[in-house]
């Protein structure tokens, strides 16, 4: 049989025979059909051509004829490919034009190409398109390729009652009736030439917001907003409000100076004025001397602009965001039309913080992309993670911005670590992938925690070893070299070399070819009489795999917290030695500081030293990784002594640190984060009893300190009332109700009625949803004898809004009462649930699937579990992918999990066709072939499992 692991190599994308250089699109559609006409423009290269193959994936062929000759066709279906063959051969370096008259048809469930949306009531279907990354051969025979860039003229008939026609680029003919109940309207997008992935189309009902955008030399273009048709108007000026400063921030705070100190006052000033000229704007007020004011802050724009070196400029007439209710994404990019998914696009009431958050992140992502990503675009899907680790990394910036460095540090080291879906613990599993993999099933494989954390993770230590400023300008160099072009890893790679002069092609190799991350065994040793002190570093990586090289960051400090010296090395091999020489004594060491490098960090050190550095240490991740360290000793011996008790060392610390009000201001709530989790393999994957001694842990601070816990909640519910509404004022809000809910979290594992009468007032007392789910998912797993009457009041309100029945669905399957698996049961038989609806797939399933504890570890679990999976393959294959991520750690698990759980893989692999599902099918593959053990002992008792046989 085949026993690739991978439908596509990379030696299946090589140079295209031909160079696209425009397309005539014609979209006529209906509610169950579009029907397309293309001319595409094409020339030859060196060779003469005799036919010419086209991507074209569940299409109708009508008709295709070709200007400059007579043509034969075969619909290869099997191939998805539409082959045209020439009378005439067509000489080298010749323009020809071939049409085509195809028919598409949507559909609710493969969110690829055109397919229906939410569509609100009264209007027609709601039809979107998605394109990343072959979707558009699923709605004309084209040239599928990332290489294939070229402009298009498109025009689009449809509905008159649909209110929002659009697509790339700008309009050409305004929208006019051509019949009754008919529209017709032109858009051409010459200015940026378009990969076909970033191609868009939509026919919809949306409520348009719009707010002019103007940029400090007086250009302007429009901001357009559009979202389903009853939403809340100042909802969606906020979302604007938002989007304007992300895409300001970008052209003021980026760009090739942008961390020339001696202009960042200049920068700082620009984005100070541009928020008073708005702010004029807006108030609009016809006041004495407003337009002379607005007239002089134009005027100090213009000249101040002209002293810097702005970053990225849009160069077209709208930017619009589209809001977009089932997706396999949270945002997608298309050239002038972002798609955002809609229950993240603005501020909703029933929004909570982590997505307020999210929607900040997505909009300046899916702005930047406009440079990186469509102007410079990657050579195949092999370099998606081009397109996405420096967006990523700037997107990281913004938000760094708002909520200061040390909050977004921590956010994405707390990413890093968290055991379930935590890049860590899916780059170390069976179904771990390189930053560029060997191959690929479906592009939809690569949008993973490893292209957008992992990536720009190596993008930071790039960075960080040849400077924030070389760096800047390295990417400037890379964006003009290969503006309108696309780029392949090497000449990302060599403009920062050009640039820095440091060689970082080997080290790229590693960090992009080769999967999981170093783990890197530190000692040290002082030499008093020299006063010279030394690390020792020992790095482990994969058998027959290199070592990495890296960014190493340390620092010795003082009993005070006060650094005694600094160091920053690069590190290459196995083994290294860092010497400071003429240094005190330190009291402790911080080490990695900053999470200068992406992997793990093996420092066997006193508790005394921790308890020092996580009070003391300046560097807020080496705080937090030492309590870190303290928790997971502190948990590792609660495992192994099941009836310990908590140590009053670490009762002490977490009171000391929840109290600690200037900390939890920097970092917020979340540097209080105890994962279910231990670092030692043994324990790593006892689900159920991590989380019980995570239970224990808050109960005896609960215990001891419960007034002074009730004191803080109360605090920090005070200091999470807005005084303003600024993005700045709404982060700081946001840690503060971080630490809010911590709190309460603490006090609710004491289970005691006068608790549960504290959570039920936060319940229906709370002022933002975020509050209201904190106390609705820990009164769900209390045993208050009213829980379940709150539940179904709760869920029949969420069932009315979107929005809410999404953050509802997250809390269900994540519950840890003894009901769980019931109540997701209960949940997927709804009249609400839509199994088609990806965002009821991530928040009931998704969840389920990363409560581990439930979905593994109980009979009745998995087989929900297997349930699911069987249900959910046909429906949505990229869901399904990552809800096996669950069983990356089989072979780590308990023996008594192994043949329960490769049971459940193994009569997936028998029913599943591998060609109707083949990245499902082969992930599944994978995964067992990546737990040897556990797959032995089944065979033992129930035969080899022949998918896996050579």
């Amino acid at each position: 049989m085949n026993n690739r692991l991978y439908k596509y190599y990379p030696e299946d994308f090589g140079e295209l025979r031909v160079d696209v250089l425009h397309m005539d699109l014609g979209f006529d559609i209906y509610d169950d059909r579009t029907n397309v006409k293309s001319l595409l423009r094409v020339r030859t290269k060196d060779e003469p051509l005799e036919k010419l193959e086209l991507n074209c994936r569940d299409l109708e062929i009508r008709a295709v004829s070709c200007l400059q000759s007579e043509v034969s066709y075969r619909y290869r279906k099997d191939d998805a490919v539409l082959e045209i063959n020439f009378r005439d051969v067509i000489p080298p370096h010749t323009e020809i034009a071939v049409i085509t008259d195809t028919v598409c048809r949507p559909t609710k469930n493969i969110l690829e190409g055109l397919y229906y949306d939410e569509t609100p009531a009264g209007a027609p279907p709601q039809q979107i398109t998605q394109c990343q990354q072959w979707g558009f051969q699923r709605i004309v025979p084209c040239i599928d390729d990332m290489t294939a860039k070229c402009t298009y003229r498109t025009t689009i008939t449809a509905d008159s009652r649909y209110t929002n026609l659009i697509t790339n680029g700008d309009v050409l003919v305004q929208r006019t009736t051509v019949k009754p109940g008919r529209d017709r309207i032109v858009y051409d997008n010459s200015v940026t030439p378009m990969a076909t992935y970033l191609f868009f189309l939509g026919a919809g009902t949306y409520a348009t917001f719009k707010r002019e955008f103007e940029y400090p030399d007086g250009r302007t273009f429009m901001l357009e907003l559009l979202v389903p048709p009853d939403s809340d108007a100042r909802a969606a000026e906020k979302a604007l409000d938002i989007l304007h400063d992300c895409v300001m921030w970008v052209y003021i705070f980026t760009g090739p100076e942008q961390f020339d100190e001696d202009k960042l006052p200049a920068r700082q000033m620009l984005w100070d004025l541009v928020r008073r000229r708005e702010k004029l704007k807006i108030e609009a007020k016809p006041e004495p001397g407003q337009d002379e004011e607005l007239g002089k802050i134009r005027e100090k724009l213009a000249g101040l602009v002209k002293t810097i070196t702005p970053g990225y400029k849009y160069t077209g007439t709208v930017y619009r965001e589209i809001g977009m209710q089932n997706s396999d994404f949270g945002g997608m990019e298309n050239v002038g039309n972002t798609t955002i998914t809609t229950n993240r696009i603005m501020p909703f009431p029933q929004i909570t913080d982590p997505a307020f958050e999210y929607m900040i992140r997505v909009k300046v992502h899916e702005y930047y992309h406009n440079q990186n990503g469509s102007e410079v675009t990657g050579r195949s899907p092999f370099e998606i993670w081009l397109n996405e680790a420096v967006t990523v990394h700037v997107e990281e910036q913004y938000h760094a911005f708002l909520f200061g460095e040390d909050y977004q540090r921590l956010g994405r080291v707390l990413e890093l670590l968290a055991p379930a879906s935590g890049t860590f613990a899916l780059d170390s599993g069976a179904a771990s992938m390189p930053i560029i993999p060997d191959g690929f099933n479906d592009p939809n494989d690569l949008i993973t925690a490893v292209t957008y954390v992992k990536s720009p993770e190596y993008v930071r230590m790039v960075e960080s070893l040849i400077g924030k400023e070389t760096f800047a300008r390295g990417l400037d160099r890379y964006f003009k070299k290969f503006s309108h072009s696309n780029a392949s890893t090497r000449d990302l790679i060599e403009a920062m070399e050009e640039e820095s002069r440091v060689p970082l092609k080997e080290m790229s190799e590693t960090w992009l070819k080769q999967t999981r991350f170093p783990v890197v065994e530190v000692s040290a040793e002082y030499d008093k009489p020299s006063r010279k002190f030394t690390f020792f570093l020992k790095q482990h990586f994969p058998i027959g795999g290199k070592p990495w090289e890296f960014p190493f960051r340390a620092a010795l400090v003082d009993e005070n917290g006060k650094d005694l010296a600094e160091v920053l090395e690069r590190i290459s091999g196995e083994n290294a030695e860092i010497v400071i020489e003429n240094v005190d004594m330190p009291a402790f060491l911080s080490l990695n500081r900053g999470y200068s490098f992406y992997g793990k960090l093996v420092y066997k050190t006193s508790q005394e030293e921790l308890l020092i550095q996580v009070r003391k240490d300046s560097d807020i991740i080496g705080r937090f990784t030492a309590f870190y360290t303290l928790v997971d000793r502190e948990k590792l011996r609660l495992l192994k002594v099941p009836n310990a008790v908590p140590s009053e060392d670490f009762v002490e610390l977490y009171y000391r640190l929840l109290n600690d009000r200037q900390l939890l201001e920097r970092a917020g709530g979340q540097f209080l984060t105890i994962f279910e989790s231990v670092e030692d393999p043994g324990y790593a994957h006892h689900y159920q009893a991590l989380y019980d001694v995570k239970q224990k842990l808050l109960k005896a601070v609960a215990w001891k300190y419960r007034s002074s816990l009730i004191s803080a909640y109360n605090f920090f519910e005070n200091a999470s009332v807005s005084r303003d509404s600024s993005l700045e004022e709404t982060a700081r809000v946001i840690k503060s109700r971080q630490a809010k809910n911590i709190c309460l979290g603490v006090l609710a594992a004491l289970d005691t009625p006068d608790i549960h009468a504290l959570i039920k007032q936060q319940f229906e007392t709370a002022a933002c949803t975020t509050d209201r789910l904190s106390a609705f998912a820990a009164y769900l797993n209390s045993s208050a004898p009213d829980k379940i009457e709150v539940l179904r009041a709760f869920e029949a309100e969420s069932k009315k809004n979107l929005i809410a029945w999404e953050a509802f669905l997250s809390v269900i399957g994540n519950n840890s009462s003894v009901d769980a698996v019931e109540l997701v049961r209960e949940m997927e038989r709804s009249d609400a649930f839509r199994i088609e609806q990806t965002n009821d797939q991530r928040a009931l399933y998704g969840s389920f699937a990363r409560n581990r504890k439930k979905s593994l570890q109980t009979e009745e679990g998995r087989a929900l579990f297997a349930e699911i999976l069987r249900k959910l393959a046909p429906v949505n294959e990229y869901t399904t992918v990552n809800l096996l991520n669950a069983f990356a750690n089989i072979d780590q698990m308990e023996i008594r999990y192994h043949i329960p759980l490769v049971e459940i893989l193994a009569g997936l692999l028998e029913e599943l066709d591998p060609q109707k599902f083949p990245s499902v099918y082969n992930r599944i593959r994978k995964l067992l072939l990546g737990a040897p053990k556990a797959v032995e002992a089944y065979g033992i008792e129930h035969g080899k499992i022949q998918a896996l046989q050579s």
